[in-house]
């Protein structure tokens, strides 16, 4: 028998046995280890954060563990909502779009953590559990104007830059009392603390003034007693840098490569909503 005749018989066999091709068959073991993988994650994940807390005298329940799904497929956000984690946080609307439809799963409460424009707004507004990245009165604005057509408050975190890098977006922290004064006036956006992003470096230690700074930002607008103002969360700490964040008081926590995965490489932009 030659060889390409005894690899069609062999080919021939599988498909007897197994009504499916063998791609198919490596791909559900895939999923199959992916899912492991990322159950695996949420544990440790949940352990490490339990760990941070009980050494700086918190209570775990207090810190929630926001799944980062940007670039990853809808298959690891099942993966994570079967292992208990139901918040989800994207950086583009399009792609929270896409995949909020193809999952299709009410449990799961969808966070806006990237950059937002002003002409992205009405795409989320009426349905995103909480906004983490307002940092203009323009932006606040447009939430205002389509949560009232949609009749609902919208919940947002007005984003600090507290480093000193110019790829950072956020309201300076001396211009951050203000603009949550003038957001105060909208009624239908409902401020509930703070958000900001560490600087970047290897060291979590390097993140630790940052955090900081934002805690003790939110206690001081605390002390204001704002009208329709809370500082309820303070968003902070990443992969590399969460522990600390929980330290210096996060109450939200993103973790995106150490839940899910490495990202590609060669993520591409957003693409424009049609």
């Amino acid at each position: 028998m030659h060889d390409d005749d005894f690899s069609a018989l062999r080919k021939s066999l599988w498909i007897k046995l197994f009504p499916i091709d063998f791609r198919t068959f490596l791909g559900y073991i895939s999923i199959l280890k992916c899912g492991k993988m990322v159950a695996e994650n949420v544990e440790t994940i949940k352990n490490r954060i339990q760990e941070v807390c009980l050494r700086c005298g918190r209570k775990s329940e207090d810190v929630l563990l926001l799944g980062v799904s940007k670039t990853f497929g809808v298959e690891k956000i099942r993966k994570a909502v079967s292992a208990g984690l139901f918040d989800i946080g994207e950086n583009y609307t399009r792609e929270l779009q896409e995949k909020r439809n193809q999952l299709n799963d009410a449990r799961v409460r969808w966070h806006f953590i990237g950059h937002l424009q002003t002409n992205k707004v009405k795409y989320i507004a009426d349905y995103i559990h909480l906004i983490h990245s307002v940092d203009n009165d323009r932006v606040a604005e447009e939430i205002q104007k389509h949560a009232e057509k949609v009749d609902r408050t919208v919940d947002i975190l007005v984003e600090v830059h507290t480093t000193d890098e110019a790829t950072k977006f956020g309201v300076l922290p001396e211009k951050t009392l203000e603009l949550i004064k003038r957001i105060s006036a909208l009624n239908r956006v409902k401020v509930q603390g703070l958000m900001t992003m560490g600087p970047f470096s290897d060291d979590p230690e390097d993140s630790r003034l940052s955090f900081k700074q934002l805690a003790d930002l939110g206690k001081n607008i605390t002390k204001e007693g704002i009208e329709n103002v809370v500082m309820r969360h303070l968003s902070m700490g990443m992969s590399h840098d969460f522990e600390v964040a929980i330290e210096e008081g996060a109450t939200i926590v993103r973790i995106g490569t150490m839940l899910f995965g490495e990202r590609s490489k060669t993520a591409k932009p957003e693409a424009p909503h049609l």
